[in-house]
């Protein structure tokens, strides 16, 4: 689904673009239906949009089981039995219970609607700052739409990815591996948006 979204950025086959509604929670519902009709066969998805996509059916089968659904919101609550100091903070469970749904929301909402563009894309990506910090890099989408598949969605000198640093441990203790891509032919022509996403130096 995200390979849809960077193919058909803001358009009408794009699965979560905010200028296609009215609010974020029409858009919401649009991605969650997308998402289900791809994950039950309900929705064909183009082969191009498969390769290279390694399949765990046991893992996803027991991520998307109700189970485990509930068992992170139990594993949720303990957590703040045992730690909160006030009641209020409890107010803060249902954020925790939907942080993926509104970690999502805010990056396809707002990371195309709001902020600055350091590239000229032909969708409306946007860089949101100071928000991108806080979404952990993602709010970079102008960045990440001109090199879809580079680790640091940073580009700009006083741009900050916080996470990149830490895939750069990883990659150092060999828990991950960055494999650099060099593209020859960048150097030559440009390179039509919906044929590559990667930049003339890359990483996969």
């Amino acid at each position: 689904m995200h390979r849809m979204h960077h193919a058909y950025s803001d358009t009408e086959k794009d699965p979560h673009s905010p200028h296609f509604f009215k609010e974020v929670f029409s858009m919401m519902k649009h991605t969650g239906s997308v998402y289900s009709g791809i994950l039950t066969g309900r929705i064909p998805v183009e082969k191009r949009f498969e390769k290279n996509i390694p399949s765990y059916p046991v893992l996803d089968k027991i991520a998307d089981s109700w189970f485990t659904r509930f068992a992170f919101l139990g594993g949720y609550i303990a957590f703040y039995i045992a730690f909160a100091t006030q009641w209020w903070m409890y107010l803060l469970l249902p954020i925790h219970f939907l942080m993926g749904p509104v970690h999502g929301a805010i990056v396809n909402w707002a990371g195309h609607k709001y902020g600055y563009r350091n590239f000229n894309e032909s969708d409306h990506s946007k860089n949101t700052l100071v928000f991108d910090f806080l979404m952990l890099g993602e709010l970079f989408q102008n960045n990440h739409h001109h090199a879809g598949s580079r680790p640091n969605f940073a580009a700009k000198w006083w741009e900050v990815d916080p996470v990149y640093p830490v895939m750069l441990a990883f990659d150092k203790l060999h828990i991950i591996r960055l494999v650099k891509i060099e593209r020859k032919s960048s150097m030559q022509k440009p390179i039509p948006k919906k044929v590559s996403l990667l930049a003339e130096e890359d990483y996969q």
